[in-house]
Formats: structure tokens, sequence, C-alpha cells
């Protein structure tokens, strides 16, 4: 028998293959003692019959009580019956001993067997360890990431008050700018107040300067239409829509639900939230802090 370990999915199993002889003595052994099992049958058989032979001839006085032993004969070999239960004897010795050596075996393979299962048991421990050890450093990773990102927002980008902001110019849907913002430590911009809101208009504008690029910012209405929320889910107080007659914002109803903001005027329209665009992340500034 030949046992292997095999990685399978992030798991270690463990593969046991019989030796093909081995298999081929058991089915010898046992085809063996089926035989001799048999001939025993065939030998008590012939004894039962030879019996009620004997006694139906006596009950019809066809056979004396008393019989007249016959004479040896001195170069006669040993009669049929005595040859087959001789042989018998001598199958089921040879069976015996081959059982012996089957169960002499099969305590080694357990034992093996035994031991390798000791062995997994200690490599997937040592798995198991290696896993957390994973995890455990990709979240250290995670977490330079993000202050590696808040660093460079904070270096590159505009301080206004406790925070920084930063234009990345990645085309990414108003989903995919939230989950990079927050890879990076940060969040979507989510301008509070009239101050914050002229302060992040007059960054894009020079940022973009002469072109006219939207951004998107942190605020939503997907949760119930017309009640704008912030990327972190509190309620919208301030609101900077584009006023003008050919078009007022919002004008998007149930279609357009995700806001970005114009780079030109700072003014603010709604889009289909799949659009890709610039974004813009705001920073906490631990140094103003």
């Amino acid at each position: 028998m030949t046992l292997r370990l095999m990685p399978k999915a992030g798991r270690v199993l463990l593969s046991v293959t019989f030796d093909l002889g081995l298999v081929s003595l058991l089915e010898q052994r046992w085809y063996e003692i089926f035989e001799a099992v048999v001939i025993f049958f065939h030998f008590v058989h012939l004894c039962v019959w030879q019996a009620s032979l004997q006694g139906m001839k006596k009950a019809r006085g066809d056979v004396p009580d008393d019989l007249p032993e016959p004479e040896p004969e001195p170069t006669s070999p040993a009669s049929d019956f005595e040859t087959s239960y001789n042989y018998i004897l001598s199958r089921l010795a040879g069976m015996d001993q081959a059982i012996h050596k089957l169960n002499v075996g099969h305590y080694t393979l357990d034992v093996k067997v035994t031991q390798l299962l000791d062995r997994l048991s200690m490599m997937d421990a040592k798995v198991g360890e290696l896993e957390d050890n994973i995890r455990e450093v990709d979240q250290y990773s995670k977490d330079n990431r993000k202050e590696i990102g808040r660093l460079e927002g904070c270096q590159k980008g505009h301080r206004v008050g406790y925070k920084c902001y930063l234009v990345y110019r990645s085309y990414e849907d108003y989903a995919g700018a939230s989950r990079k913002c927050l890879e990076r430590g940060g969040r979507m911009a989510m301008p509070r107040d009239r101050k914050e809101q002229e302060a992040l208009a007059d960054y894009v504008k020079s940022f973009f300067h002469p072109g006219n690029w939207p951004v998107w910012l942190g605020i939503n209405d997907l949760r119930s239409e017309g009640m704008y929320l912030f990327d972190d889910g509190t309620r919208v107080t301030y609101f900077q829509w584009r006023r003008h007659f050919l078009s007022s914002q919002p004008d998007g109803g149930k279609r357009e639900n995700c806001v970005a903001m114009s780079s030109d005027d700072g003014d603010w329209w709604d889009h289909y939230c799949d659009r890709t665009m610039n974004y813009l992340c705001e920073f906490d500034d631990r140094v103003a802090l």
C-alpha cells in the first residue's frame, strides 16, 4: 500500500493506494479458504451418506451385525476419506497461517495510517497558522495602503479645515469610485456646508482649467427617491444644484441617482450611477487634528 499527501483547494488530502500484489494475495487466500470449505462439506456429506446406507442395509438384513474384519492390505494407501481429511487439515493450517499474516499486515498498515493521520493533523494545524499569518499580513498591507493613500491625499491634494481633498484622473462608476476612495484610506468628497462647497469648487476648477470635467461626489438618493444622503449614510442639508432655465437639476428622476460636480462652476448634477468619470476623495488631516 502506498500513501501520499495531495493538496486540493487549499486543503491537504490523504490518498491511500493499496498494492495490487497484496490485493491479489488476499483474493488467492480467500479462494483457498472457500475451496477447502467446499471439500470439507463434501467429505461430511459423504460420511453421512455412507452411514445412512449402512443403516439401511442393516435394517433389511443385507448386512450381518457382526461383519468379519477384512484383512488389511499390506501395500494399500490410506483411504480416500483419510486422504481428504488430511488434505483439509493441511489446507486449514495453511489458511490459518495466511490469516495470521494478513492480520499482522493489517495491524502494520493500521499503525502506519494512524501515524500518517497524526502527521496530517500536525500539517493541518501548521496550515491554519500560516493562513492566520497571511490574513494578518494582508490586513497590515491594507492598513499601509490606506495610510499611504491618506498621506498622498494631504500632500498632493487641497486642505480645507481638518480635511484634505484630491482629484483622481481615473474613470470609475459611482460604486467603483467609492471603493477606490475607501481603499486609499479616505471616502468620496462630501461637502457639508457652503464653505466646503466653495473651497472644493475652486480646487476642482483650478485642477481641470481650462477644461470642464464632472467629478463624482459622495452623494446619492439610491435609498429613496429625492432623499439625498452622503456616502456615509448621513442626510444632506446643503445643496448646490445647477439652476438654469434650460437645465435645472436634479432632473433625472429615478433614472439618475448619483451626484457629480462640474469643474467650471462647481454646480451639482444628477447622473446615471453607472456612468464613468473622474472622482474626488476626501481624507482626514491628522496633522491639523
